[in-house]
């Protein structure tokens, strides 16, 4: 265990370096990231100008909402790129490599990159609109919601590392997913930055048990306002399904190989 931390902590060291390598350059698309997300905030401040409210939550309150897609996301992605890449590698040829060397796949994929400008740019956004959202909002906050927020962060985390886990599982029968995944995550993340209650019933469901994003933000801002106070075990049941399939298709792959 200890080997495959420092394993781990010096692949992220050469992966900062070599995104980091032209500073300019970084610091100007982690900017470009931060005010490519942003508008979705301007777009929200807009619509207030004409509302008071979005079904009975204020602007403070999606804000709060939002601070969560931005978070989870700047976190998941520095240990998840290699998910969202790996068709690529399929296609190219480049996971052979990954296959015959001495660690787990999976491990190696989780590792080997991180993209540094998308998580800086997500997550210090995320940051700061957490932080003025929840002092508008006034929570009360105590070491209980303190740990509590963070579990919710780890676990959106987590349940995005399991979409894109079972995306990637399928990049061993289908030659692109990226298609399948705009559609099955993108579009659906863009729901999310609103409240799920004015939706109707079908997508309600859909993004509570199909594509679970409700547990990343909607689920958790209202336990940290107050208003949910019950949990629900599904997330944890997607992580497990994920890995499974990653395991299942490996396998698949390899036998493929010794064939």
């Amino acid at each position: 265990m200890r080997d495959a931390f420092s394993l781990y902590f010096y692949y992220c060291k050469t992966s900062m370096k070599a995104w980091f390598q032209y500073r300019v350059d970084a610091f100007l698309r982690i900017f470009a990231v931060m005010a490519r997300e942003s508008t979705a905030v301007i777009i929200m401040y807009i619509t207030f100008l004409s509302f008071k409210n979005i079904g009975g939550w204020t602007i403070n309150e999606l804000l709060f909402l939002f601070s969560f897609m931005f978070l989870t996301y700047g976190i998941f992605i520095i240990f998840f790129t290699g998910l969202r890449d790996f068709q690529y590698m399929v296609i190219q040829g480049d996971l052979d490599k990954l296959l015959i060397r001495p660690r787990g796949v999976l491990f190696q994929l989780l590792a080997s990159n991180s993209d540094w400008f998308a998580a800086l740019g997500h997550g210090l956004l995320g940051i700061v609109v957490f932080i003025y959202s929840s002092s508008k909002i006034s929570i009360e906050w105590t070491m209980q919601k303190i740990i509590l927020a963070c579990s919710c962060v780890c676990s959106g985390v987590l349940i995005q590392g399991a979409l894109f886990l079972m995306f990637a599982s399928l990049s061993f029968f289908i030659v692109k997913t990226d298609n399948l995944r705009n559609v099955l995550y993108w579009n659906i993340k863009s729901f999310m930055g609103y409240p799920i209650s004015i939706y109707p019933k079908l997508i309600q469901y859909f993004v509570v048990y199909i594509i679970p994003l409700a547990f990343v933000n909607y689920f958790p801002s209202q336990l940290l306002m107050g208003v949910f106070k019950e949990g629900n075990i599904f997330p944890a049941v997607y992580i497990s399904i994920s890995r499974c399939s990653w395991n299942g298709f490996v396998r698949v792959k390899l036998s493929f190989l010794a064939i």
